[in-house]
């Protein structure tokens, strides 16, 4: 684009010119590159100059250092070998290798075979500091006047060996010294085993001449070469500007006759042999037969926008059937057959295979092979479609399966589950009716106890009587003996409810460990209440006791009337006694009645919990039945319909063994439980109905 915006409205002899220059320049440029690369060249050769001559040295020193190693010499005899050795050495007459150390900033001379008075001194004089360039490694340094010797230590501290640029006086052929500095190249590299720097420079000046000479040449040889372009464009643009003339005139003719602004051409012909002369010939040939093809040309394109229009309305039937002479023209003809012969294929595909889906038939594909760009879109776009129903059909087919085989153990279970709550529900029915029948029987207990109290102070009121009437002591007596037997049996019955609660408040524990987490708290309270009961009974065995002991001292009375006052003060204490620990029972019956009661209430909630679950147990049940039944009509759907891979879904894997064996086993736990709770029931039934009082009741108490 840049090109033609340049030369684009330049004419022939101006193009002709810009070669010219382009053609100089390029000349140029090429000319500088080879000066440049044989600048470098030279100065190339000189660096390797220099290092082979410094590897030279270096391998002589190492030579000194192994024999030194080898314990052939010792180290000072290695390094004199090793001066003397590097000192008479000489190439191009005149140039030598010198060593220093490599101590910073400033080093001190080692050996130097010119100016041996440099010998053994530190190398800090002014008249060193002309250092500009410091190249080691891939590293290059420019610096403004630095000590060379400083510069040598520096890079062969850092990289071991290097080059160094510095300016430098020339001794002249008669052995004087210029004042003129010239730029001298010296390589150093570092033997780090003794701390030395050998080092050897050259004079570079040379390079800067031959390069010098070397531009001269080129330009004189350019200005030659430019004066013969100069002649030679100017003869040739000539001939070409006139012979293009005539082409552009003769092309400006049968262009106008192609654009119908005339009837006739007449091109004028140009007789040379050169190229022009061929071109005019092939042009004024082609001409006649444009003119004559023109016309088959025009009446295969009106054809041709007649099919195109029928096209753009829908009717790929249409084809072009008129033959020319222009192949370009029977090309474009064969491409659009070909195009409207393979659009009306595709579309045809892709229409029969959409007419499958719309009768649930997803087995088939478009063909995709030779079709690109928009048909290949569509075919594929087709062909997705296809692929996303069936993957929807597998899917849904599959989760239909799968919530078939869930929804039947769901059935299942819900069944059992509703079972078990409906059982559930009236156990604990059950347990609300006998735990009312033992609150009953505490609030008697609790009446007896009261009764108890009143018989203890009408017991104490006879025996302060028997204190001052002493005459009547053997008819006292014996109604003492009457009222303590019936303290006797209130205590035995006592102990027989201590019994029954006992055994009532293990059944209410088992009835909340069955409850779970709803029961922890009737839990407690089945605790205390078992507690209280065990409080009861030791109370009423210590009564028991001292009632025996009442009846002794009693019988004793009648035998020993002189000791009578004296038994009646031991059975006012005991009584006292007695009515406080008649109290202690009241007390603990208060209690006992009102934990049954909290139990009672627990019940109660719980059974009407359990109500709840039933009845959402059976509304679960039903959902799960429409669950079913909307399984089975999925895995129909997708049955009804062709898709590949249908054969083959299945459900998906799912441990539903497993859960049914855990549902199975909390069912029948929870049956056992019920069997059990039951069994307790009864026992606590059967002993409400003792009333005996009897050693053996006194026993069992005891071994419970």
């Amino acid at each position: 684009m840049l090109g033609r915006k340049i030369f684009g409205n330049l004419n022939v002899l101006k193009k002709m010119l810009v070669i010219g220059a382009l053609t100089l320049l390029s000349f140029i440029i090429i000319s500088a590159i080879f000066l440049m690369a044989q600048k470098d060249m030279m100065l190339f050769e000189k660096k390797s100059k220099l290092t082979n001559i410094v590897e030279l040295s270096y391998s002589l020193v190492e030579h000194e250092y192994n024999e030194f190693k080898a314990g052939t010499i010792d180290e000072q005899t290695a390094k004199t070998n090793a001066i003397n050795a590097i000192k008479n050495l000489r190439y191009d007459l005149t140039n030598y290798i010198w060593i220093n150390d490599d101590t910073e900033p400033f080093p001190r001379m080692i050996m130097h075979p010119i100016s041996e008075s440099l010998n053994g001194k530190v190398l800090d004089d002014n008249m060193f500091d002309s250092a500009y360039s410091l190249e080691h490694g891939n590293v290059i340094e420019e610096t403004n006047n630095k000590n060379i010797f400083q510069a040598f230590a520096e890079i062969s501290n850092k990289s071991g060996k290097g080059f160094v640029k510095y300016s430098w006086t020339k001794a002249s052929e008669d052995g004087t010294v210029s004042k003129t500095k010239y730029p001298k190249l010296s390589y150093v590299q570092k033997f780090d085993e003794w701390g030395w720097v050998l080092g050897t420079g050259i004079y570079i000046d040379d390079i800067d001449t031959e390069f010098n000479n070397s531009i001269i040449k080129v330009v004189i040889i350019m200005a030659i070469i430019l004066a013969v372009l100069m002649i030679s464009f100017s003869m040739v643009s000539k001939d070409i500007v006139s012979k293009v003339g005539i082409l552009k005139e003769d092309l400006e003719n049968f262009f106008a006759y192609l654009n119908r602004e005339i009837d006739e051409i007449h091109p004028t012909a140009i007789t040379c042999k050169d190229e022009f002369g061929m071109m005019s010939r092939v042009v004024n040939k082609n001409i006649e037969r444009t003119k004559t093809g023109i016309a088959e040309d025009r009446k295969l394109i009106d054809e041709t926008i007649l099919v195109l229009g029928e096209f753009e309305q829908g009717d790929l039937c249409q084809r072009l059937n008129m033959d020319v002479n222009n192949p370009s023209l029977m090309q474009l003809k064969k491409v659009l057959n070909n195009m409207a012969e393979h659009l009306e294929k595709n579309i045809d595909g892709v229409l029969d295979i959409l007419e499958e889906y719309t009768h649930y038939k997803y087995l088939n594909k478009v063909e995709t092979k030779n079709i690109k760009e928009d048909l290949l879109k569509l075919a594929n776009g087709v062909n997705d479609l296809g692929s996303s129903i069936t993957e929807i059909l597998i899917e849904n087919k599959t989760n239909g399966l799968t919530l078939d085989e869930g929804s039947d153990v769901l059935l299942v279970n819900m069944n059992k589950l509703n079972l078990s709550s409906t059982e559930a529900a009236a156990s604990l029915e059950e347990t609300a009716a006998a735990l009312e029948q033992v609150t009953g029987n505490i609030r008697s207990n609790t009446d007896n106890i009261a009764k108890m109290a009143q018989l203890s102070s009408d017991v104490t009121k006879s025996a302060n009587e028997g204190e001052e009437l002493a005459n009547k002591t053997t008819g006292a007596m014996e109604e003492i003996n009457n009222q303590v037997s019936s303290i006797h049996e209130a205590i035995t019955v006592i102990d027989q409810i201590a019994f029954q609660t006992n055994i009532l408040s293990l059944n209410a524990a088992v009835e909340a460990a069955t409850a779970g987490e709803a029961g922890k708290g009737f839990a407690v309270v089945a605790q205390e209440v078992r507690n209280l009961a065990t409080r009861s009974a030791e109370a009423a065995k210590e009564i028991k006791g001292i009632v025996e002991r009442a009846t002794s001292k009693a019988n004793e009375g009648k035998d020993i009337a002189n000791d009578m006052i004296n038994g009646y003060k031991n059975l006012n204490v005991n009584i006292t006694h007695t009515i406080n620990l008649i109290a202690d029972i009241e007390m603990a019956s208060k209690e006992q009645l009102g934990g049954i009661e909290q139990i009672n209430d627990a019940v109660t909630k719980l059974d009407r919990q359990t109500q709840e679950n039933a009845s959402i147990a059976a509304e679960t049940n039903n959902i799960a039945t429409i669950t079913h039944n909307i399984s089975k009509l999925i895995v129909s759907n997708a049955d009804s319909k062709e898709f590949i891979g249908k054969e083959k879904v299945k459900a998906k894997a799912l441990d539903l063994s497993s859960k049914k064996e855990d549902t199975m086993q909390k069912i029948e736990k929870k049956a056992e439980e019920k069997k059990e709770n039951k069994k307790i029931e009864k026992a606590v039934q059967k002993s409400n109905n003792k009333v005996e009082s009897t050693s053996s009741t006194k026993d069992e108490w005891e071994s419970f």
